[in-house]
């Protein structure tokens, strides 16, 4: 099984790299992008026949404690695959 876990920068974050990318695309011509915040994707390989159930659960327990900082960051679990 395959889970996807997005974490980003909270809302009320200083985001300086999404900033700096913002202001990259607008100088390369790309002024329809008004914002940009960043974040990582973290691919999760897990037993196969673990269940969908339990898969989400071991996703969102190691998102919670290994993945993300509770204070600045946020995270969803975007799929879980067989």
């Amino acid at each position: 099984m395959k889970a996807l876990v997005h974490v980003t920068l909270k809302r009320d974050v200083l985001d300086p790299q999404g900033k700096a990318i913002a202001r990259a695309c607008g100088s390369l011509g790309y002024a329809q992008v008004t914002d940009v915040r960043q974040g990582k994707l973290f691919e999760l390989r897990l037993e196969d026949g673990l269940g969908r159930e339990k898969a989400e659960a071991l996703a969102r327990e190691i998102a919670q404690k290994l993945l993300a900082n509770p204070v600045i960051e946020d995270f969803r679990i975007v799929s879980i695959e067989a």
